[in-house]
């Protein structure tokens, strides 16, 4: 250190001491070499560096109160050698504070310049710089993207080794379905762009052409010269079509469908001409467009797998819960399903043609009643094996507790239907086990949404107790019910008891009586007589109260509600128990 003019003692003893613990180390360093590491980290590649902290982390805590001495002191040494530029030359040069790694402020006491006059000053100033130089280090660094931005991003194409970049269309950089996917199609993205501005070119050349003859002026005018040399094109480009593949082409494909199986479109290379190969792609890439401004829209969601609303007949249906449908259908907001095969698919267009040459008018299987326009199916989930599951998987969008899907072998499904001119229309359906060991007489129940509240409910359960009387068993559905299910049903045995009760004259009456005329199982017909309250406990013994006041009411609603339809008349069944599975 430079020699001190000053006169004054404490100056000249506070300079040794300074050159004292500067050589044992407790005073920051010059740089004299470039750092690396991160201070954060605390790490630095040079090996002494790694002494250096070692020896300040032992002496840190015997050290602390000569560093705030030396601090109080530079204090007194800065006022006093203001005026003296000799010293202050050598303290900016020797005993400057020493720059961390990544530019930031010293941060602990010990790396405080004692000769420095910002010393003493407030510490809240030093740790704003501090913060200030951090963050102009950290302006080079990416920033992280927002939460919304992150989400989208971890949206993925569900096709096997895609990235979700590109789209069919050439136009968007993502994408999140199989429909916009370069990769399922055997494209690049690079080579989507390029059809896409082939495409474009081709549009506006049209438009050109239509712009320049008018409507009313080519309406019966023979095809221009250009346009017959556009159609030789074609009916040349056509010739081909029809030939067979060869043998190297056939072999091609068929590992490309042992490869990539579902996974990836098919080969569509001289399968067809060239220019009706053109021709697909375009509506492809059509289609594909349509389904991206749906998505944009919101009427598709990403990723969320829930179906919104179901086109079903001239019905189009809000849905309740999720169901196991395709991923690829999943993934649409809206469903188009025939509601007579219960076949399911994407667009209104498929649905049409679907509709046009579909045969089905009712559900397969028999037969089993008929009475006015009601009639109901026995379907057999071995025999019709993709209905049913068509069927579970259409159910399962309003019912909750709903787990049979694909399973459907040991079932029977008892379709209702609503009969006009155009077909039976599917009203719903129970189902039952073939071999029940609990004696359960149905597993699932639904009547669909636009057919509530109508009773039809109650007639699809009156029909699964009519087939367990044919079969002399005593029935129950099985657990657990559904909120509506629960509510069905024990609006139906409150009205099974009361007519029993109604009808009943003589004296003593029977829980077991009642359950083998009714087919109701006793663990549910003495639920109901709780919850109205016909069931009392007297001198050891259950009675059942026959309360005239719930009857005489029951009686009303029946007389007003008249001869309904919506009943079931056991002599129109045709139906035999079925001999084992």
């Amino acid at each position: 250190m430079e020699a001190c003019c000053c006169r004054h003692r404490k100056c000249n003893s506070l300079l040794s001491r300074v050159e004292k613990a500067s050589i044992k180390g407790d005073m920051p360093r010059t740089r004299q070499r470039p750092l690396t590491g991160s201070v954060s980290d605390g790490t630095e590649d040079s090996d002494s560096s790694a002494e250096r902290e070692q020896t300040n982390s032992s002496e840190s805590d015997g050290n602390m109160p000569k560093r705030q001495r030396l601090t109080r002191a530079s204090t007194r040494l800065s006022q006093s050698s203001q005026d003296t530029p000799d010293l202050k030359r050598a303290a900016d040069h020797d005993e400057s504070p020493p720059l961390t790694p990544t530019g930031n402020a010293p941060s602990s006491e010990s790396e405080l310049d004692i000769s420095s006059p910002n010393a003493s000053h407030d510490e809240s100033q030093s740790k704003d710089q501090a913060n200030r130089d951090s963050d102009k280090d950290l302006s080079h660094r990416p920033k992280r993207r927002r939460c919304h931005e992150t989400y989208n991003f971890n949206m993925k194409c569900p096709t096997p080794g895609c990235n979700s970049l590109g789209h069919l269309t050439g136009k968007h950089e993502r994408h999140f379905a199989i429909s916009g996917c370069p990769l399922y199609h055997n494209l690049s993205a690079d080579e989507c762009k390029v059809k896409a501005v082939s495409r474009e070119k081709q549009e506006e050349e049209m438009k050109t052409q239509d712009e320049g003859n008018s409507r009313h002026a080519t309406r019966h005018q023979t095809p221009t010269p250009k346009q017959s040399r556009y159609k030789e094109q074609v009916a040349e480009m056509r010739k081909g079509r029809n030939s067979g593949l060869p043998k190297e082409q056939k072999e091609k494909h068929m590992e490309h469908r042992q490869t990539y199986g579902n996974t990836r479109e098919p080969l569509l290379e001289n399968i067809t001409s060239d220019y009706d190969l053109e021709l697909f792609r375009k509506a492809q890439a059509r289609a594909s467009e349509d389904l991206e401004k749906l998505r944009i829209q919101g009427q598709i969601t990403e990723g969320s797998n829930m179906i919104k609303t179901i086109v079903f007949g001239r019905y189009e249906l809000d849905t309740w819960y999720h169901s196991p449908y395709p991923e690829e259908y999943a993934r649409l907001g809206r469903l188009y399903v025939c509601e007579f095969c219960l076949k399911y698919m994407k667009s209104q267009t498929i649905l049409r043609r679907h509709m046009a040459k579909c045969v089905w008018k009712h559900p397969p299987g028999d037969e089993v009643y008929r009475k006015g326009s009601i009639s109901v199916f026995e379907v057999d989930g071995k025999k019709n094996k993709i209905y049913c599951q068509n069927l579970c998987l259409l159910a399962k969008l309003f019912l909750d507790h709903k787990t049979l899907y694909y399973d459907v072998e040991p079932f029977l499904f008892y379709v209702m239907t609503e009969a006009d001119n155009t077909g039976c229309h599917l009203v719903g359906y129970f189902s039952k086990e073939k071999n029940s060991f609990l004696n359960y007489n149905v597993s699932c129940i639904l009547t669909m949404p636009q057919y509530m509240r109508q009773g039809f409910g109650k007639m699809l359960i009156d029909f699964s107790y009519l087939l367990s009387k044919v079969e002399e068993k005593v029935g129950s559905p099985e657990r657990p019910l559904s909120d509506l299910g629960l509510i069905s049903y024990r609006s139906y045995w409150k009205e099974v008891l009361l007519r029993y009760m109604h009808n009943f004259q003589g004296k003593e009456i029977s829980i077991k009586e009642i359950s083998q005329e009714t087919a109701v199982n006793p663990v549910d017909i003495v639920s109901t007589l709780q919850s109205l309250q016909m069931l009392k406990y007297w001198k050891g013994k259950h009675l059942v109260l026959k309360r005239q006041d719930l009857i005489d009411e029951w009686k009303a609603k029946e007389i007003k509600r008249g001869n309904s339809n919506k009943t079931i008349d056991p002599s129109s069944l045709k139906w035999t128990p079925p001999k084992g599975t």
